[in-house]
């Protein structure tokens, strides 16, 4: 007699989650602490950010107002993917059934969200590299060094890299003593350098630059905020900006957030959408972080001067891969829980390691087959873009 193993929606949904997480290399090494509160609160959570004082020495009491900066994450984003199997099918072993069904149907799941979180990396606006592939402990430290400026905590720091970065640092380290982990289909890694646990994710995308033209200059002295007023660019530029591009304002240093004192090098801004130049060259400028000089959440040593030069990281057109350090509270993925409908041949729900997963099986009396569909739902976002720092190639 044939030793077949019954396959319960349960055995089924649990083997494709194992498959699932075990392809996600981006998306396994951000915040998840939020899942469970979208079961009862809904698709939209607010996420407080840590709320900031400023010391003063003095002895006459300093009053401060508390401002609870937030930022939030929407669960709005559903990827599956169905197929049919005939009724033979149903008899597979488990065995079978993950290589001839699971496997692929996980990995496509997985490599869609890796993807999805893999993008909030274009709100990072830390940014340091040169053109041409990193291939020295340099290369790394230099990521490391901005992060520090910026107050990343020191633990838990992550430096996923496109495969040309990832191999092009293994030949320029080959003289270390390097150890190499086999992974999943997705992954690589290398050994901690520089504070580092080094992935590779083929997900790391690049940015293309905006067409960008003309000397660009700040509009007028003392601008504060999350829009920069800019003139003396090429006239009538539908895309001059794209989003995501990286710019420094001559004369604006970064500084300390715990001492407010500059870390001496330009602080830089990541321009937050698409801005276009009008007929007389002057455009506006969505950027992050705020230009903010004193207080509490001050982000740079001095507001910017009246025709202060504006210098985009890149070449106008220009595409380069955006690899990136950061700790966990960079970026935030929530998967919740879907219900389950009544009336088919079976449902089931499971989670694992804070993936939930859903399958959904049918019985199609016309083809005389089993219309099966696996379904997670699930939301991104950047929480903390000052906690990673771009490695652009």
């Amino acid at each position: 007699m044939a030793n077949n193993a019954l396959l319960t929606p349960s055995v089924i949904a649990k083997e494709t989650l194992v498959r699932l997480e075990n392809n996600l290399v981006f998306a396994s090494k951000v915040n998840r602490m939020f899942e469970n509160q979208f079961v009862a609160i809904g698709s939209t959570i607010t996420v407080r950010k840590p709320v900031k004082f400023r010391a003063v020495k003095q002895v006459a009491l300093d009053l401060q107002d508390v401002q609870e900066p937030s930022t939030s994450i929407t669960v709005n984003t559903n990827c599956q993917v169905a197929f049919a199997f005939s009724i033979q099918d149903l008899t597979l072993t488990i065995e079978e059934f993950s290589e001839r069904y699971l496997a692929s149907a996980a990995a496509e799941i997985a490599n869609q969200i890796d993807y999805d979180v893999a993008s909030n990396v274009s709100m990072v606006n830390n940014e340091v590299g040169n053109a041409g592939l990193p291939s020295s402990f340099a290369d790394l430290a230099a990521v490391g060094q901005r992060m520090d400026e910026a107050g990343a905590p020191q633990d838990a720091r992550v430096l996923v890299l496109n495969p040309a970065c990832y191999w092009s640092i293994a030949v320029g380290l080959s003289g270390l003593y390097v150890r190499n982990v086999a992974e999943g289909a997705l992954k690589g890694f290398l050994a901690a350098i520089a504070n580092f646990e080094i992935f590779m994710d083929q997900n790391i995308q690049s940015l293309t630059n905006g067409a960008f033209a003309g000397t660009g200059k700040v509009n007028s002295a003392l601008q504060t905020g999350a829009n920069l007023v800019t003139n003396t660019w090429t006239g009538n530029i539908a895309t001059l900006f794209l989003g995501g591009e990286v710019i420094t304002i001559q004369g604006v240093n970064a500084i300390n957030p715990r001492s407010r004192v500059s870390t001496g090098a330009l602080q830089n801004f990541v321009v937050t959408g698409p801005v276009a130049s009008d007929s007389s060259g002057n455009a506006t400028i969505p950027i992050y972080p705020a230009i903010v000089t004193s207080g509490p959440y001050q982000t740079v040593d001095v507001s910017p001067g009246a025709g202060a030069n504006i210098t985009v990281h890149g070449a106008a057109n220009g595409t380069t891969a955006k690899n990136v350090g950061f700790v966990k509270d960079a970026f935030g993925l929530v998967t919740v829980p879907q219900e389950l409908p009544q009336g088919v041949d079976f449902a089931a729900r499971q989670m694992y390691k804070n993936i939930s997963m859903s399958i959904i099986r049918d019985y199609d009396i016309n083809a005389h087959r089993m219309p099966c569909r696996i379904d997670v739902l699930y939301g991104t976002t950047t929480f903390y873009p000052e906690l990673a720092c771009r490695l652009s190639t």
